[in-house]
């Protein structure tokens, strides 16, 4: 018996009846860190119902492709490239619940973890439109799994730490002097463009040079790399191999685990 046909079996047994999407209901969807695989049965039964599909640039093809039946309204929202503003994305979404229409907002890894999620549903909130969030895999940790390097580890961490290195605003920018104090693991989301500046404050911070650092680049995907450096020698790692966005930057000595693990 093929994968696909256990696969099928099992849903079967499983019987899951997941909540059914109404006509001017928006539902935030999270499709994962890209591999199709790592979608969840609310997600899957969404786009099987939907009629308006709004998706960003890092939803990969293949998950798209499950909502065949609806519309598809692309939005970008690719870090460090051109986007719609999210103002006209806020809009798009109430005007298609006015409509009567069953929307899927599709985003990469989790609808609320550095994904402005929250952003959208206050705007629907403010318009009285019902909607539901559908957690997805965050890209953070079905990143680092992917990449054989675990999250947290007795012994090693006690936390960690997600951010992200290319806020809007100056508000929204992390600490980076105070994170490094923390001696805990980071994980930093659309890091790329400012990863020299982020470097200098964690060193400023006291994190040593030569704590463990990697950059995996496309995660969970069929071309997903993973580069492993120090703190020091991140940003020549980065250049030097010619990673790409999207990638997540983690620092810190659970990236050490990774050779141990036999990766």
């Amino acid at each position: 018996m093929s994968g696909k046909a256990f696969l099928e079996q099992a849903v079967a047994r499983l019987a899951h009846d997941g909540p059914e999407l109404k006509p001017g209901h928006v539902w935030l969807a999270g499709a994962g860190p890209g591999d199709p695989g790592l979608l969840t049965l609310d997600v899957l039964s969404a786009l099987a119902q939907a009629d308006a599909l709004v998706h960003d640039a890092l939803v990969s093809d293949k998950v798209v492709a499950v909502g065949s039946q609806a519309e598809k309204f692309f939005v970008g929202k690719r870090g460090g490239r051109l986007s719609i503003p999210q103002g006209e994305i806020n809009a798009l979404l109430v005007r298609l619940a006015k409509e009567g229409r069953k929307v899927v907002r599709l985003k990469g890894g989790h609808p609320l973890v550095f994904a402005r999620g929250g952003e959208e549903a206050l705007a629907l909130a403010a318009e009285s439109i019902p909607f539901r969030v559908l957690s997805g895999v965050t890209s953070a940790f079905g990143g680092l799994a992917s990449a054989g390097i675990p999250a947290t580890m007795r012994g090693v961490n006690g936390a960690v730490i997600l951010a992200t290195g290319f806020a809007a605003q100056s508000d929204d920018r992390p600490d980076w002097a105070a994170l490094a104090r923390t001696g805990q693991p980071i994980v930093i989301y659309m890091g790329l463009t400012h990863m020299a500046d982020t470097v200098e404050a964690l060193k400023a911070g006291g994190l040593a040079e030569d704590t463990p650092a990697a950059l995996v680049e496309n995660a969970t995907l069929p071309g997903e790399r993973t580069v492993v450096a120090t703190l020091g020698t991140l940003v020549e790692a980065a250049a030097w191999e010619r990673i790409v966005s999207p990638a997540l930057i983690v620092i810190g000595h659970i990236v050490s685990l990774r050779e141990k693990f036999g990766r």
